[in-house]
């Protein structure tokens, strides 16, 4: 745009008007701070032809917020195109807040809104996540007849399901008149990140019978959704209909894919999803790699391990805390401990995911003092420990029996760590105690949980129970199971075992009423010659 030929001799009203819509659309913030100028030494009338207005839509267009409020407060003829820019220039640039301030004093003022005014202001909504605001909103927009409106009518869907109201977002698509892809996906995506995949479907296939192709976006909704559920047959379906339309996954749905795969042991798959992943021409990203690591663990490939962590450095994402924590943790399953700890060294910024997977590892491999000393090492560099630290510490001392160790770690754990002990700190003590015979102390603890009693906590007590005879804490603990929530029958089988291998079968068969009385059952076993 040449502004030399501009002079405030030949500068008129028009020119102006011209001039800053040019600097709107081409988001020109220098000439329009020019032109301002101009205007300004010129004295152009600014309220003439709502140059005023014009110049508040080019300075928000450009993101020069301060100069849009401050031109905006010193406005006598304000109109809609004004209000406008400023409500959705403050929701695109993240101040929702002031957004929904400058639609109040719209409705302060003798200003009619039109539709556009609504879609943006839903979308403020949105980003305060005020769902009453929203439904205030909604209000004014039937009283005013834009329900209608299709732009309007996707808006409030939109606003609905990402506030988490997916019955009103279904009540809003039900009445629609007129529906395009945009809704469809709206109303399909609300229900997959609720859970709901079945009614996606039916959405979706409904969509499709009224003639409404699918497009990129909706199909990962899909397929994403099914892998999220575990339902990976069905998102691979979906995967080849939709590479057979033409259509390409984004790397959210190849990682939801691959992940899904991993979760559900499907190893194999999972790494050719990788390979397919590549041959599209997808990089991946960090996410992708986390995703995918556990499946060396589970098919206890090393070599698969060390061809990942090879590609973490070409994709240079080595530094990446995360990647670093899934690469130790694979390296701890895979049972190369020397090369997981080469990880850690390497990683310049640990989080306490870094710690948590180098501590887990050396307790995993019995390697309790290597886990004490960087524990305490952890803590000298300002790293506070978290539940899932004091978890791996006392999994390792009741794998290596360092029961003192371990019971000054657990009943201090409030005090000097500042975490109040869950049910998963009370299974390791348990295990702890079991394992060495101190089954009262065990039982102590159990009668006085403040958390709810696992089944994992009764399977064990009752296995040191069988091992240390000591068959009087059993049937106490017996006593005590009827007034527990067990979900597994594990505890009992246990108990009905001592009875057992004691020839006490009426015993036997007291407990086995106690189990169908309490709705468990034992799957039946099978032998094969």
């Amino acid at each position: 745009m040449n502004l030399c030929l501009l002079s405030p001799i030949n500068l008129s009203v028009s020119s102006c008007g011209l001039l800053l819509q040019k600097c709107l659309k081409a988001k020109l913030l220098e000439q329009c701070k020019q032109i301002h100028a101009l205007m300004l030494t010129s004295h152009i009338d600014m309220n003439a032809l709502s140059l005023n207005s014009k110049l508040i839509g080019a300075y928000a267009s450009c993101g020069y917020l301060g100069a849009a409020d401050l031109v905006f407060e010193r406005t006598r003829n304000l109109n809609i195109f004004a209000f406008n820019w400023m409500i959705s220039s403050f929701a695109f640039h993240g101040y929702p807040e002031k957004s929904i301030g400058y639609f109040s004093l719209l409705q302060q003022s003798r200003i009619i809104p039109n539709k556009y005014t609504f879609t943006i202001v839903l979308k403020a909504c949105v980003g305060l996540m005020d769902l009453n605001k929203g439904k205030q909103v909604h209000s004014m927009i039937y009283r005013m007849g834009f329900e209608s409106e299709l732009s309007v009518a996707n808006a409030l869907i939109d606003m609905y399901a990402k506030c988490g109201n997916t019955e009103y977002a279904r009540l809003v698509f039900n009445v629609m008149v007129e529906r395009d892809i945009v809704s469809w996906t709206s109303m399909i995506h609300s229900y997959a990140n609720t859970g709901k995949i079945e009614e996606s479907f039916i959405l979706f296939e409904k969509m499709r019978l009224e003639g409404i192709r699918p497009n990129d976006f909706t199909w990962n909704i899909m397929i994403a959704g099914y892998a999220r559920k575990g339902d990976c047959d069905t998102a691979f379906t979906l995967l080849s209909k939709m590479n057979k339309e033409g259509l390409t996954p984004d790397l959210v749905t190849w990682n939801a894919m691959i992940s899904g795969f991993v979760q559900s042991h499907r190893s194999t798959e999972a790494l050719a999803l990788v390979q397919d992943m590549l041959d599209a021409g997808v990089k991946p990203n960090e996410v992708t790699l986390t995703g995918l690591l556990p499946v060396c663990g589970l098919i206890d490939s090393v070599s698969r391990g060390k061809e990942i962590h090879g590609l973490v450095y070409r994709l240079e994402f080595f530094a990446n805390v995360f990647v670093a924590s899934a690469l130790i943790d694979m390296y701890s399953r895979c049972g190369s401990v020397e090369e997981a700890w080469d990880v850690f060294s390497s990683v310049p910024f640990k989080n306490i995911a870094s710690w948590n997977a180098m501590i887990g590892c050396y307790g995993k491999h019995g390697r309790v003092e290597h886990a004490i000393k960087l524990f305490e090492k952890m803590q000298y560099e300002g790293v506070l420990p978290n539940e899932v630290t004091l978890t791996s510490l006392l999994s390792a001392c009741s794998h290596a029996g360092l029961v003192e160790r371990g019971l000054k770690i657990f009943w201090s754990i409030e005090e000097s760590y500042g975490v109040r002990a869950r049910k998963e700190h009370y299974a390791c003590v348990i295990d702890l105690l079991c394992r060495f015979g101190r089954l009262e102390e065990a039982y102590n603890i159990i009668k006085d949980m403040p958390t709810k009693v696992t089944d994992s906590i009764i399977g064990a007590f009752f296995s040191g129970c069988k091992v240390y005879t000591r068959r009087d804490l059993a049937e106490k603990m017996a006593k005590d199971i009827l007034h527990m929530d067990l979900k597994k029958p594990e505890g009992l089988v246990a108990l009905s075992n001592i009875y057992a291998a004691e020839g006490e079968w009426e015993n036997v068969e007291n407990v086995r009423s106690m189990m169908k009385d309490k709705g468990l059952n034992k799957m039946p076993g099978s032998s094969r010659l």
